[in-house]
């Protein structure tokens, strides 16, 4: 009986934290893509990014197609990247190729890496929807729009 009365407060122990942070969770709203659109053109504009924009909100710039394969959402990809926050802070960056799964990336890669093929050469502008969203992550701040250089060395 004791192990059942202990069982059952933590139960509701961890009922009540998991409840005490879905409702923080809610409280998290991401913001509307057309919001961020000036301050991301404007970063292109300074940065000399002769961008292409997608439905999503997405901007990009080709620098190099790559010849071969193109990546797929299940792919092994190899690449060499920075990212920055659009006021130029770097939060992330190889200067070697590292390996990643596709499909466990932020959303606005798995859009953007399609473009280009293995070999190729990619700049991106998320916004923070296709980021991280409201999440608050170390170095990166809710509702980021996000900028990644990115050259694809591999794809599998």
């Amino acid at each position: 009986m004791k192990k059942l009365s202990i069982g059952i407060i933590t139960c509701t122990i961890l009922f009540c934290a998991w409840s005490c942070l879905k409702s923080k969770d809610n409280s998290c709203q991401s913001m509307a893509p057309e919001t961020e659109l000036p301050q991301m053109k404007a970063f292109c504009t300074a940065n000399n990014i002769e961008y292409t924009q997608l439905s999503n909100g997405l901007l990009y710039q080709v620098v190099d197609s790559g010849s071969g394969t193109a990546p797929a959402n299940q792919s092994v990809i190899y690449v060499i990247y920075k990212g920055t926050l659009l006021n130029g802070t770097v939060f992330d960056q190889t200067n070697t190729a590292v390996k990643m799964n596709l499909s466990n990336l932020i959303e606005g890669w798995k859009v953007g890496l399609p473009l280009i093929k293995r070999g190729g050469h990619i700049k991106l502008i998320i916004p923070s929807y296709l980021g991280y969203g409201c999440a608050e992550l170390t170095g990166i701040p809710a509702n980021s729009a996000l900028y990644f250089d990115i050259k694809l060395t591999d794809v599998q």
